[in-house]
């Protein structure tokens, strides 16, 4: 194992080299255990939901040697996302809105591309093998928002992201663990970052957690992912709680709400795209043309982005709770094929239920009541008679 560091020149040498793969923020910090008291209570109150990933790993996300034995340093990268061309302003309801970052094509693929580059870079300026180091961006057991702080990338917000002074809530982030040793930076404001420091540089604003429509936050910094816009629309693969569907309004995957108050967004430059591919066409879909998918259409239109995760049932799910939400009449008949055990929702009774509940919200109790008396499956029947159809 390489045991020689760089000095301070060399350093920033390979922080400007790393900066023209494209990535906005290069920043390093020292590898050692951190987080562990924190990440274990977030844990023990539930907030992770169903995620029993972050419980399998979460003795690696604490100590990075564990994840590469005898790393000394973790190289922390940030890509900017916060670019006005993959934006759209919706004039009506007739739009879904998609959180920013699903707008480009899969940043997990183009980021990677740029981190196995970052790779070589490493190995050529710091003397080191292949073996030597290993990278990430949001696939591993590694907290980047917590390293990320630590190195000085920004600070932790009451909203629990991390926010960069210069990119406000906009920032994907990547890391390398190395074994190279590398001179630590100092993170904001000049002192290492408690765990309990989320929000330090928030002041007395509390914008973020005024608006999430769900309360999704246990305090200031922490998220229950159970009342997550982000988490129910993404990582829930089943049934949408009924008490959380109004507040999710016309989100269809995703949601910015928490990032785009914050008012640190009014320094955030925009993004290069060196490393990323904006997408501008999903936006422009209409709720009607989601609702009209067919599995080919889908694979064809989200192919090689990261809404592919949700799958088309998912999708479905997500713009019938939109749909009852935004009082778009306009798609009832196809809400009604949704909900129809007979017809196009024949395959997915978790679609069929939310279907119920929107045409319910639409005040369509006619083709509800049509719908019910072929019902069989009990999951969908149990929505119908929560709405007092029939």
């Amino acid at each position: 194992m390489p045991t020689a560091g760089m000095d301070q020149a060399a350093a920033e040498r390979l922080r400007a080299r790393l900066k023209a793969l494209g990535f906005d923020v290069v920043r390093f910090a020292r590898a050692e255990p951190a987080f562990g008291e924190g990440l274990r209570a977030w844990l023990g109150a539930g907030h992770h939901a169903d995620m029993a990933w972050l419980e399998r790993g979460a003795e690696k996300r604490g100590d990075p040697a564990l994840v590469l034995p005898g790393a000394r340093t973790l190289v922390m990268l940030g890509v900017n996302y916060g670019r006005a061309e993959v934006e759209r302003v919706v004039p009506d309801a007739s739009h879904p809105v998609w959180a920013r970052y699903a707008l480009y094509s899969d940043y997990h693929d183009t980021i990677k591309a740029g981190l196995a580059e970052a790779g070589r870079v490493l190995e050529e300026a710091g003397g080191i093998g292949p073996a030597d180091h290993r990278y990430y961006v949001d696939t591993g057991p590694v907290l980047e928002r917590g390293w990320a702080a630590r190195a000085g990338v920004g600070f932790t917000g009451k909203n629990a992201m991390l926010i960069s002074r210069e990119f406000g809530n906009w920032l994907f982030l990547a890391c390398i663990l190395t074994r190279l040793e590398l001179p630590a930076d100092a993170p904001l404001p000049g002192r290492e970052p408690a765990e309990t420091h989320a929000g330090k540089l928030c002041g007395k604003c509390t914008r973020c957690l005024d608006a999430c429509p769900t309360r999704a936050f246990a305090a200031p910094g922490v998220v229950d992912a159970r009342r997550c816009i982000s988490y129910q629309t993404i990582e829930n693969k089943g049934v949408i709680p009924r008490e959380l569907r109004a507040g999710i309004g016309g989100r269809i995957y995703g949601c910015d709400i928490c990032a785009e108050v914050c008012p640190w967004n009014r320094f955030a430059q925009e993004a290069r795209s060196v490393l990323l591919t904006p997408r501008p066409e999903i936006a422009a879909l209409s709720l009607a043309e989601v609702l009209a998918l067919t599995p080919e259409r889908f694979a064809e239109v989200f192919r090689k982005t990261a809404i592919k995760r949700v799958k088309l049932p998912g999708l479905l799910r997500n713009a019938c709770v939109v749909a009852g939400n935004t009082g778009a009449r306009e798609c009832a008949p196809r809400l009604a094929e949704l909900a129809d055990a007979s017809g196009a929702g024949a395959a997915w009774p978790m679609v069929r239920a939310h279907a119920v509940w929107a045409l319910a919200r639409l005040g369509e109790r006619e083709r509800l009541a049509e719908l019910r008396a072929r019902e069989t499956d009990a999951a969908v029947l149990a929505e119908h008679a929560a709405e007092g159809a029939g």
